[in-house]
Parts: C-alpha cells; structure tokens; sequence
C-alpha cells in the first residue's frame, strides 16, 4: 500500500528507521511465451510441439492430443517443419522403427481416389483449423496397407543423426491407420506458473522467473499487467534465504 511505500522513507519517533525493509522490488521485464515441461516453443507459430512415445494408432493419437489441449500436428510453412526436423526430442530405444529412423502420425489423412494400376489419391488435413496449411508431396506408401481402406493416415519420418536432422532430410508416409506409432503433438502456447501449472486465459499467476511475488494476468499466453508484493526482511535474522518459488519465505541460516 502507499503508506508502507511512503514510510519506507522516513524516520520514526526518535530517529528510528521504521521496521519496513523492502526486499523484492518489480522491475519492468518481458517475459517470453512459455510451454509446459517436455513442449518445444516455436515463436514463428505461437505453438507448443511434443512427441509422445507411447505407441499408439492414430485415432487414439488423436485423443490423447485433445487431452492435452492440442492436435496431431499440422505445419503451416515450411519453415515451421524445419524447426520440427531440427529439433533433438526425447525419444528412448523403444520405437516402432529403425533406431536412426523416428515416425510419427502428424494430422494429414491420404484419401485414395484409384486403386487400378497404382494408387492414386491426394492429401488432406484430418481436422480443419487453419486454412493456411501446407500439404505434404506424394508420399511412400507404408506395408501395412489394407486392400478395404479408402483413407491412409500421415506419418513423418525424422532422421535421428544430427547431421542428417539438421540438413532437413525427412519423408512422408501413407500407412495404416491401425498401426502403431510415436505421434507428435501441436498446441497453441499457454502461460505457464513458476511451479509448471499451466494457466488459463484471464486468471492470476506467478510466471517463471526469480521473482515469486509477482502477479500477473495470462493473456493470450502472456502474463500481463504483472504487479508485485513487497516482503518486510525476517525479524531476528542476520543471514537469510529467499525461497526462490514461494513469495515472502525465508530459511534463516543463522547458527
């Protein structure tokens, strides 16, 4: 409040300074869109990307990409699925393919229109959202193919050497829409609090970084109109810890 701001700057009765000693202070400072733990940001789409290793089909990828507030991943510009080559996930031994060779669903859908001399088809994007949305080249076509189905499912195949990552190389299948499979999820970004809580448009939160007295508002996967507590220093305590996540908690380190 003003009067304990004001008072920090006079004496009291007797020449006494007043027991009000500021210890954190907000600063003007830009925070930068965060994801949740295990999400890469990419700031030319405003989206959070994952890969979930848990094989799964690709309608059941579809699902657990809903949970999560997202999507199978589609790619704007090619430059957003640079971005999504060159990164290194975290991906353990356990995969569907060779060790050097990543796949997973993505959200494109292949609907074959002849199946006469060799299949012919184009791409589509399973679930509409942007419409400016790049479409893969002609893809290979998986094994696990059924002669019944109509509609094959997308999978993108990263290469897991960094020199191949980093050159772009990739490939395109058309598979099955049972089999299973790694699947990379995309979900728009989100304001994330200092303890990795995810947070929703328009509530409070303390945002990552070294103040834990700041409150601010998420807006738009930004905190806004942030705001700070002022701490009075522990009583009794020559040496003292801030509690880097918990605002105005002090550890004595005193003897």
């Amino acid at each position: 409040g003003k009067e304990n701001v004001d008072s920090r700057h006079n004496r009291g009765r007797g020449g006494e300074t007043t027991r009000f000693h500021t210890v954190n202070v907000a600063q003007p400072v830009r925070f930068s869109r965060k994801c949740p733990t295990g999400w890469h940001h990419y700031e030319g789409t405003a989206s959070c990307y994952r890969v979930y290793l848990n094989g799964e089909n690709y309608w059941d990828a579809v699902q657990t990409c809903q949970r999560v507030n997202g999507s199978l991943a589609t790619f704007t510009a090619d430059q957003e699925l640079r971005f999504i080559l060159a990164q290194e996930w975290d991906l353990e031994e356990k995969t569907f393919v060779r060790k050097d060779q990543r796949r997973f669903w993505v959200g494109y859908q292949y609907v074959i229109t002849n199946r006469n001399h060799s299949l012919e088809g184009h791409w589509e994007v399973a679930y509409k959202g942007s419409s400016e949305v790049f479409l893969p080249p002609e893809p290979i076509f998986g094994t696990a193919m059924s002669e019944k189905e109509n509609v094959l499912c997308a999978q993108l195949q990263c290469f897991h050497f960094p020199t191949l990552r980093h050159h772009g190389l990739h490939s395109w299948y058309a598979e099955n829409c049972y089999e299973k499979s790694s699947f990379l999820c995309k979900r728009s970004q989100t304001c994330v609090d200092i303890k990795d809580n995810i947070v929703d448009e328009g509530y409070y939160f303390t945002p990552k970084g070294n103040d834990p007295c700041l409150s601010c508002t998420c807006h738009n996967g930004e905190p806004e109109m942030c705001v700070a507590a002022l701490c009075e220093r522990p009583q009794g305590c020559q040496q003292y810890r801030k509690d880097p996540k918990e605002c105005c908690k002090f550890t004595c380190l005193d003897p």
